[in-house]
């Protein structure tokens, strides 16, 4: 059986050339495809490396140049390549299919030569640098980049923050928490120490254009008179995006080639504040310069949801009202806020995951056939689903706080008992939700959102339930409990990555007795590859300019415009939230939304 891959770093058309200043600008106007990331300055047409795809490599076949990976390929079952069929090529393209499909180790260099000599390189500045979130997640995943060979050849990583710290001092930090990929543990020390010699640190205040006009003295004197392409990472709380945006902006971007700040949520706590982050962002920043961060849109499943759909016939003619009964996201964790009270009680559950991570999901769940790849195609249709969702009412919420709880012994606190939480606090740990997206395709069919803290396990899955068998043969065999027969089609994005499909079968024997069954994808056994966490994707798009797993200005007002009302709601009447044990599955009422819509949690029997 042929397995098709693509040992390109992506699996979108990516234009290779883009025009210098000096060309026409009816040639420039004309030219729809040229990157956002083109590097200006030389005056003729040149390769913008930053342009050329980095992921998606096949180890087997790939030609990497300094990091890049080229063409694509047909993987025979006896180990034979066959090249991917190319329409219109042009002469470029041929030059650049024979530069990359070179056999000898000297042409490889060559070609690697011919296409890295561009003059640029890349800084990325780690705002907040001295943070959790930057020592435990940005710099592991830039270090997992560049054990990839993913980063370009020319870059330099600068950690910013108001703690006093030398460049020894961030290395030692950072070193902790570094790891290696598990097929590839070789080298691993070496490359750590190649990694970290390129990490560098700069001490200022967030709110200070002199510390970053020092910082961008810094970073020229690294990028060595090469055209410079800055990204920022903005690892610090909210309250201070602006202040670091307008610094970094006026004193430390970028003058020939591109800049880019990577925004974290939360991005404001309801529509006004969200939109007032937006339009003080866009003073000093352009839409295509700002990159939203959702991380759940970087999880491997998640990426693989619009693959399972689009390209398997078998599930597209079923994505309708005509054969789902309703759809499923659930989030759970089994611990509680654990030092990030005073953070959470401001923003509660609802706006930490289920107006981001959960409404993303069911977006990309529940979008048109969208028209390419191309960021703006796909970000069009998740806006279009966001319009059509009803905005929610008080009804179809149903709210809950964990309480303490004793169990084997030991006393678990309650929400209110960490320091950090006001005693009266009302702010919802736990939430269910129902929603409806009014579109010819999804009319009637309940979405229901659960989120929740400190409930009995660690989970985040999408289940679609199909509808009953109209007229099934063997409703004697099956009992008057139809949903037990359900079909249902199971993603479960973390942990443990899985998608399995329920189906009913025949016990074998002489008797006419049903069971069900799980046709498993396993990850973990059907692929020995590590999977990337959803860190390196996200801040590999952001360095190549890829857009398509980041969040648009549009798509997040049509997301708060869902949520706002009813918080604000929640809020004015100070509703009580229902209380529920630590590490119980959630409020009682949960499960009364559920039925009032007959549909039951397909998380309750956890027989997978």
């Amino acid at each position: 059986m042929a397995t098709l891959s693509s040992t390109s770093c992506r699996s979108y058309s990516t234009p290779l050339l883009s025009p210098s200043p000096s060309s026409s600008s009816s040639s420039a106007a004309s030219s729809s495809h040229a990157p956002s990331s083109s590097i200006r300055g030389r005056h003729h047409w040149r390769i913008t490396l930053s342009s050329i795809p980095k992921r998606y490599c096949s180890a087997k076949v790939s030609s990497r140049f300094h990091g890049k990976c080229f063409t694509s390929a047909v993987h025979m079952q006896d180990g034979a390549v066959a090249p991917a069929p190319v329409e219109n090529e042009t002469p470029f393209e041929k030059l650049t299919e024979g530069l990359v499909s070179a056999t000898s180790s000297e042409e490889r260099k060559d070609a690697a030569e011919f296409l890295n000599n561009n003059g640029s390189t890349v800084s990325i500045t780690v705002v907040g640098a001295s943070g959790d979130l930057a020592k435990k997640k940005i710099f592991p995943a830039l270090f997992a980049l560049y054990y990839e060979d993913c980063l370009p050849e020319h870059f330099t990583i600068f950690g910013y923050a108001r703690t006093k710290m030398t460049d020894e001092e961030l290395r030692n930090m950072i070193s902790r928490t570094l790891t290696c990929r598990i097929d590839k543990r070789e080298n691993c020390d070496e490359k750590m120490d190649q990694f970290l010699k390129r990490c560098f640190y700069h001490s200022g205040q967030y709110d200070s254009q002199e510390n970053f006009a020092q910082l961008d003295k810094k970073l020229k004197e690294h990028e060595g008179g090469r055209v410079s392409n800055r990204l920022f990472y903005l690892s610090i709380p909210p309250n201070i995006f602006i202040e670091a945006v307008r610094c970094a902006s006026l004193s430390a971007s970028s003058g020939k080639g591109w800049t880019r700040v990577i925004v974290e949520k939360p991005f404001g706590r309801d529509s006004e504040s969200s939109a007032a982050l937006t339009k003080a962002l866009k003073q000093y920043l352009e839409e295509d310069q700002i990159f939203r961060i959702d991380h759940y849109l970087g999880k491997e499943l998640v990426e693989n949801l619009s693959v399972l759909r689009f390209s398997n016939l078998i599930f597209e003619p079923l994505w309708s009202r005509q054969y789902i009964r309703n759809v499923q996201l659930i989030f759970s964790e089994d611990f509680g806020t654990e030092g990030r009270g005073g953070y959470f009680d401001h923003y509660g559950i609802i706006r930490d995951i289920m107006q981001n991570h959960l409404l993303q999901i069911l977006a990309l769940f529940a979008m048109e056939t969208p028209v390419s790849l191309d960021a703006e195609d796909i970000r069009n249709e998740k806006v279009k689903v966001l319009r059509s969702m009803r905005p929610l009412s008080l009804e179809d919420v149903v709210i809950g706080q964990y309480k303490s709880h004793t169990k084997g012994g030991i006393t678990y606190p309650a929400y209110t008992d960490d320091n950090t939480v006001p005693s009266d606090s009302l702010t919802p740990t736990f939430a269910a939700a129902a929603l409806f997206i009014d579109n010819a395709r999804w009319d009637g069919v309940p979405f229901l959102m659960k989120a929740g803290k400190a409930l009995h396990n660690k989970r985040a899955e999408i289940r679609v339930q199909f509808r009953h068998v109209p007229g099934n043969l063997y409703n004697r065999n099956i009992g008057t409990d139809l949903d037990q027969a359900t079909n249902e089609l199971v993603i479960r994005v973390q942990p443990d990555e899985a998608i399995y499909l329920k189906i009913n079968n025949k016990v074998p024997g002489l008797g006419m007795r049903l069971d069900r069954s799980n046709l498993n994808l396993h990850y973990a056994a059907r692929y020995s590859k590590e999977i990337p966490d959803a860190y390196e994707r996200l801040l590999l798009d952001a360095i190549e300019g890829e857009r398509r797993l980041f969040i648009r200005s549009d798509e997040l007002d049509a997301a708060w415009s869902r949520f706002t009302p009813v918080l604000k709601e929640f809020e004015e009447k100070k509703i009580i939230p229902e209380y529920y044990p630590y590490g119980s599955r959630g409020p009682v009422g949960a499960h009364y939304l559920a039925a009032r819509y007959k549909v039951r949690w397909g998380d309750l029997g956890m027989e997978q």
